[in-house]
């Protein structure tokens, strides 16, 4: 049941925020091994003054999946890692270098879905 949070400034096409949603549950699926039917991707797209380097940014993004503690090896991790960025970069164009795309571990009795935790389900 992971939950992805996809930031983006300037606020791409819904078309390509689609493309990434679509894509991100399927590298959900595929290197992680989550099942997609249970993946949630959020793509918000932010007004706020985003700035690397103390610098305004004219195109930023920022990649934020949430996954049960010890369900994926830190290879599986490393390819998300690469593949989201590539997915990103597809479809936003040239990035910062300080693009940040994140797989936070969450503990199984930390968080769930129709009520019940991750660690009730196992």
């Amino acid at each position: 049941m992971p939950f992805v949070r996809i930031t983006v400034t300037p606020a791409p096409s819904p078309a390509a925020q689609q493309r990434l949603a679509t894509g991100t549950t399927r590298l959900m699926a595929d290197v992680l091994g989550k099942k997609a039917t249970l993946t949630s991707v959020l793509v918000e797209t932010a007004t706020a003054h985003w700035t690397i380097g103390g610098e305004p940014a004219p195109m930023a993004a920022h990649l934020e999946a949430l996954v049960t503690t010890g369900t994926n090896s830190a290879e599986q991790k490393a390819a998300f890692l690469a593949q989201a960025m590539a997915l990103l970069s597809a479809e936003l164009g040239v990035l910062p270098t300080a693009t940040y795309v994140v797989v936070r571990d969450v503990p199984a009795e930390d968080w769930g879905y129709g009520g019940l935790s991750q660690a009730a389900r196992r």
